[in-house]
């Protein structure tokens, strides 16, 4: 009972110094001082939107990191998919290497099935840049009729070390609301 009734006198001092940080703040900031500020605001707001969600250096003496980035469908809003690459700061392009791993992380609707391309092809669901000469990363939604099943493939638009990488991910429709549906469009074929 005194442990919770001095953590709120704590987050009550806490709450008041920062109200009293923040006035002299504001008698600090002048206007240049403040458009600064606003922009630096603006920048750090923008870092927070990242999808990022790792990121692991290779070593000491490399500026190469692998990063870990989530995406979610934006047809499909059930999946999200998580892809690995590596992001080398200092030269003109990353390599072409990437992972790439999609679950089921909220409910797939036949409505959302519904809009989605289903043809061999597939759709491009996702694309990021990878170097100033027109190679990017892509990942491909495809739709497996037969096994009721959402495919995902990542890989690289230029060959590299003689190889277009790839990498391949799945997400069955087994257990969700899309499953009726799934199975009405096979009896329609």
């Amino acid at each position: 009972m005194k442990t919770s009734k001095n953590n709120m006198m704590t987050k009550k001092r806490m709450v008041k110094k920062n109200r009293m940080g923040t006035k002299a703040l504001a008698k600090f900031i002048t206007a240049p001082k403040a458009k600064f500020c606003l922009g630096l605001l603006a920048l750090t707001a923008l870092a927070g939107c990242s999808d990022e969600v790792g990121k692991v250096s290779l070593g000491l003496f490399t500026t190469k990191d692998v990063v870990i980035t989530a995406k979610q469908d934006p047809l499909v809003a059930g999946v999200t998919c998580h892809i690995s690459h590596v992001e080398a700061d200092l030269d003109f392009s990353d390599p072409s290497d990437m992972s790439i791993a999609c679950r089921q992380t909220g409910e797939i609707t036949a409505e959302a099935l519904a809009r989605i391309d289903r043809s061999k092809n597939g759709e491009v669901v996702f694309k990021e840049s990878k170097s100033i000469l027109f190679k990017s990363l892509k990942v491909r939604r495809i739709y497996d009729a037969e096994h009721k099943t959402l495919i995902y493939l990542s890989y690289s638009t230029k060959e590299s070390s003689g190889s277009h990488h790839h990498s391949l991910s799945t997400v069955p429709l087994y257990n969700t609301k899309a499953w009726q549906w799934a199975l009405a469009q096979n009896i329609k074929h």
